[in-house]
Parts: structure tokens; sequence; C-alpha cells
């Protein structure tokens, strides 16, 4: 691989579990590998859940099972004439190196490594692997807990981390998940003058919440959303906003 070829590592982090990182990891990386022509890889670095890798075995025997979605498997394989990324099991401590490694080997230039990262700062080397990111997104729901969580660890990440300049950290992007599109609640316009109070980032788009987040290919699906081996349908990525919201996320990392 060539030395000028510029590979981008996001996270999708949070100091609270529940909020979808695992869930995005998958959603923005099939994206971007089936859909939109970049070559990604994947490190599931989630101990001891590894969803990212268990979402494969999964996804992997569903297809095997759908004939629709075989169907579906086999035309896109054929016509984007490339594998499924790769996913990769590897502790957060150790893992930048790993990524370098792996991008140097590598048969064709890498373009996007996403990091599914622990939720807690007292896994080792997680810090280090967080300042080594380019853009770190963070889903946040609006509930109090997940909030102080977030809000002081994300002040930690961009005043201390970032602004000592020992990082390749360029962006940390909050954004708004599992809203429910037929609620107003007062708490959004608090929580988003406190994100602005503090000088953080948030994301313009909200992503509406969804049975379609927890429920991967039934067996008689005809459409996925959430999978590691296709990308999530058009019209489903339009019912909850994740359309907007990756044309955002493709923004914000300059691909």
């Amino acid at each position: 691989m060539t030395r000028e070829h510029k590979t981008v590592f996001v996270a999708f982090s949070s100091q609270k579990g529940g909020v979808g990182k695992s869930v995005f990891t998958a959603l923005a990386a099939s994206t971007l590998h089936y859909r939109l022509g970049y070559n990604v890889a994947v490190y599931d670095c989630d101990f001891p859940q590894h969803s990212i890798m268990k979402m494969r075995s999964r996804d992997l025997a569903s297809v095997m099972e759908n004939e629709a979605l075989k169907r579906i498997a086999y035309k896109q394989f054929t016509t984007i004439n490339k594998k499924a990324y790769p996913i990769m099991q590897h502790k957060a401590e150790g893992v930048l190196e790993s990524a370098y490694d792996f991008m140097e080997s590598s048969a064709v230039p890498i373009d996007v490594i996403f990091f599914d990262l622990p939720g807690t700062v007292n896994t080792p080397g997680i810090l280090q692997t967080l300042a080594g990111m380019n853009h770190i997104f963070t889903p946040i729901t609006a509930d109090r807990v997940v909030m102080e969580s977030t809000l002081v660890f994300t002040q930690l990440m961009q005043d201390v981390v970032m602004k000592k300049g020992d990082t390749s950290l360029k962006s940390i992007n909050l954004f708004w998940n599992q809203v429910d599109g037929r609620e107003r609640s007062p708490l959004y316009d608090v929580y988003d003058k406190l994100i602005e109070e503090l000088g953080l980032t948030l994301m313009s788009c909200k992503i509406t919440s969804s049975m379609r987040f927890r429920k991967e290919s039934e067996g008689d699906a005809k459409a996925v959303f959430r999978s590691t081996l296709l990308p999530p349908d058009e019209k489903l990525m339009k019912g909850c906003r994740l359309d907007q919201f990756m044309n955002l996320f493709l923004r914000t990392i300059q691909l």
C-alpha cells in the first residue's frame, strides 16, 4: 500500500452501554463498503461482548438460510467485485499498532478503519487508542445518566487530549439517537443548550427511535437494515434519518 494513501480512523464511542455504538459501527461500515465503494475494515475491541464479531456470524447464517437475501448478497458481491470487509478481534491496548500493520499488508488501500471500543475508561490502553482516532462519533440519548457520563468524558477528551496536541483527533461529534419522532421533549432543548455552552459539537440530525435497530435479518426478510454483509436498505435508512446522518458523517471525515 502506498504511503500517500490516507486511512481515516473512526470510533463510535460512548461511556454508556446500550446507546448504539456497535450498531452504528456496522451501519456506517456497511454503507461505505458495499454501497459507496470505499474499502473499510473493523476492529472489534469491545471485550467481552464482541458484538460485531457475533453479528457477522449471525449475518452469514441468515444469508445462507434466506433465499431472498442469498440472491441479494450474490448480486451485490458479483457487482462490487470485492469481499466482505474484515472484522478483527483485538484488545483496545495495542490495537493502533495492529491497524498500522494491517494497512501496510493490505492488498487494497484501506479508506476507513472503524474501531468498536469498550465503554469504560478503566480499560487498559483505551485513552491512548481514543487519542489515536481521527474522528469520534458519540450517540447520546435524552437520559440523565447517559448525558452526565457522556458530557464529562467528551469534555475531558476535548479539553485535555485534543488541546494537549499529542493526538490525531480532529473532531468529536455527539449525535442524538433513539429520538421519538412523535414526542417533543423539552429535555432536548435543555441538553442542546448545555452542549453548546460546553463548546462541544452536536450533529444537526436526530436519529429516530426504531425497532429495526434492535432486529436483524429475520427468516423471511426481503430487505435488511443492520448487517455486516449488506448495506442498510435505503427506504429503511430514510425512515429513521440514517441517510441524513451518513451525509454529515462523510462531510465530517472528509473522505
